[in-house]
């Protein structure tokens, strides 16, 4: 029996947030590239929250934008409601969210994959990968059509193998009732990939009607939107914008949810996957914080064209009578009429311990991995690994060194050195907290940080590195400036400072000092500052920041400066632990589970103590030392025979 065979150079499997990042950038940089996906109405679906961002999640989207990817473009393109988040704290934390609209969001991605050049979009379940040697040499459908290629990139997603749960109604479907796909898992575990079985869910939509706002808190976004993509031009994008509403459990909901929880799959036994600790149900949050008199419940528009709206903060496994009674126990909501149950969803991914620092597979040559497959959550998670898992398989493909990102560079950095180094028995999210040099990789900068990186991949035009170029210089030029720029005690400036609460100047200073004040800014400074130039709004930001902050981010630059060192001693991936005299028995069976690169990435693993890593240094030293003598011996040796 004859099946089709076609070959390209990369293959996606599955075209979700990571999926599309990994298909575009392989595209992009000129590789036939084909994504399959079960169900081509499912590209770059939104099926839990609909919205991008938020704090750390943010970062992780501009990041994207910063080196060439398009969910902050996307975004820019379809937001119904944007909002800064954390202002009223330190820049390090501003985090931007946006509210878009799902249908427009999934429509325009799959318009921009349908428009790129050498990428081709195919609907057919992907059920094995084929190997030569330990190497990737393609990949074979349901249907046992087989397409060669040299690389490979899974973004499945939480699709394999998927079980939608809620009370004693289990159903084996994907999100949104779409087709789950089931035989991938067992190909991969032939070729000795070990597969976890995690867990998340979502809250019930409601009809729009049925919703009284009037017992809520009305939520509005900016009235000056900042863009996510740094290639949008603001003034394009200030439009009205939708609201949200803000309500809050109550005692009686918590009892209702008390009353049944025998009838949760989550406390019975039905549900066997790990749920992500950071984003529970409402059910684990009445559980674990008993002393909470309520829970907050943002009521979300899920798009224009649509009266669903989205219930956030109670994502719940509970049976459909119960759901009803919970939700209308909630102040506006009590004749809500539900369109979609809530449901948990359990799916198959991987332990991500088995990945590189460059998300290709440590046993599978040319075998990629990225998103919610690797055992993260969340939309921005999953696009960041599938964009940096496309561009490595890329970078494989065209013989070009891979592109790691450190964390002491992004927040991209940090998720996946955490997903690869760390042991991870849930689901991971991003939080701000886990970036130790978080000063540095605020959202603001993320084009000074990653656009030249972009540009080196080739996925940042040169257009776009040029103004990047062009925005340094500028930064760089006004911080000397202000420096440089002495101001007196004299009648105007003092007056400037008793309007501005200011402590009144005694003698000169400089008008950086000014800036320096907490109660005074870069753009306050206008009034007498008479040989200001006028500056776009991103570079005086910066100046604002980088000055203000001069003293921390110096600090964060030294520490940033050791941390190198230990990243920059290498060592041997092959390396058998066993034979360093000293280490501990649990550090060299952790070293040899990892393989870690750098004495650094083996520092954060647990299991491996401090006095481990000095170990690791003396004996590194001392090889070094061997290795030297070695050459000199051998220069030696050379120069007697001559």
């Amino acid at each position: 029996m004859q099946h089709l065979e076609e070959s390209y150079d990369v293959v996606v499997v599955g075209a979700g947030h990571a999926g599309c990042e990994a298909a575009l950038a392989c595209a992009r940089l000129g590789l036939e590239t084909i994504v399959f996906t079960v169900s081509v109405d499912s590209i770059a679906l939104m099926p839990c929250n609909p919205n991008i961002g938020g704090s750390s999640k943010g970062h992780l989207v501009r990041e994207l934008d910063a080196l060439g990817g398009e969910m902050g473009k996307n975004t820019d393109k379809t937001f119904i409601q944007s909002k800064m988040l954390n202002q009223s704290k330190g820049p390090a934390v501003h985090s931007l969210r946006a509210q878009a609209d799902k249908q427009d969001y999934s429509r325009e991605m799959r318009m921009t994959l349908e428009r790129t050049d050498h990428l081709t979009i195919r609907q057919a379940e992907v059920t094995e990968i084929i190997t030569e040697d330990g190497a990737i040499t393609g990949v074979k459908t349901f249907s046992g059509a087989i397409y060669r290629c040299k690389a490979v990139v899974l973004a499945t997603g939480t699709y394999l193998k998927a079980r939608c749960i809620y009370g004693d109604v289990s159903e084996y479907t994907g999100p949104n009732g779409l087709k789950s796909a089931n035989y991938l898992t067992d190909s991969l575990k032939a070729h000795g990939i070990e597969m976890l079985r995690f867990k998340t869910g979502t809250p019930a939509r409601v009809d729009r009607r049925s919703v009284d706002f009037s017992k809520m808190e009305e939520q509005f976004g900016d009235k000056r939107v900042v863009p996510f993509s740094f290639s949008t031009d603001p003034e394009t994008i200030q439009k009205e914008q939708i609201s949200c509403w803000l309500t809050y459990t109550n005692e009686k909901t918590h009892n209702i949810i008390r009353e049944n929880l025998d009838r949760s799959p989550l406390y019975s036994g039905a549900i066997e996957g790990t749920g992500p600790r950071y984003c529970p149900s409402v059910e684990d949050k009445v559980v674990k914080f008993p002393d909470k008199e309520r829970h907050q419940v943002f009521v979300e528009p899920e798009g224009i064209h649509t009266n669903e709206m989205y219930l956030g903060g109670m994502s719940s496994s509970l049976p459909e009578d119960v759901q009803y009674a919970m939700y209308r126990s909630v102040a506006g909501l009590e004749n809500v009429k539900i369109v979609r149950n809530a449901y948990a969803i359990e799916y198959d991914c991987i332990n991500s311990r088995q990945l590189k620092p460059t998300l290709e597979f440590k046993g599978v040559d040319g075998l990629f991995s990225g998103g919610q497959f690797n055992g993260s959550s969340g939309y921005e998670e999953a696009a960041v690994q599938g964009f940096m898992a496309g561009v490595n398989a890329a970078m494989k493909v065209l013989g070009r060194e891979p592109k790691i990102l450190d964390r002491s560079q992004a927040y991209i950095g940090v998720l996946i050195d955490d997903l690869v180094t760390k042991e991870n028995n849930e689901p991971y999210r991003m939080m701000t907290s886990r970036a130790e040099y978080r000063l540095l990789l605020r959202q603001d900068n993320a084009d000074l940080r990653l656009m030249k990186i972009g540009h080196e991949i080739g996925l940042v035009s040169e257009e776009q590195y040029e103004a990047l170029l062009q925005k340094e210089q500028s930064i760089e030029a006004e911080i000397k400036r202000l420096e440089s720029t002495n101001v007196g005690a004299s009648k105007e400036v003092q007056e400037f400072l008793e309007a501005n609460e200011s402590t009144p100047l005694k003698t000169g200073t400089t008008l950086a000092e000014l800036v320096r004040r907490p109660e005074l800014n870069y753009v306050m400074l206008t009034k007498i500052d008479k040989n200001r130039i006028e500056l776009p709004w991103d570079v005086a930001q910066q100046v604002d920041i980088n000055i203000k902050y001069d003293g921390y981010i110096r600090r964060q630059k030294q520490q940033v400066s050791q941390y190198k060192k230990l990243e920059n001693k290498k060592l041997d991936v092959t390396f058998e632990y066993e034979t360093v005299k000293g280490l501990r028995r649990e550090a060299i069976q952790k070293l040899n589970l990892y393989k870690p690169m750098s004495i650094g990435q083996a520092s954060r693993i647990s299991g491996v103590s401090p006095a481990d890593i000095s170990v690791l240094l003396v004996y590194l030293e001392q090889l070094r030392f061997q290795r030297s003598l070695e050459k000199k011996g051998q220069e030696d040796s050379h120069e007697r025979d001559i």
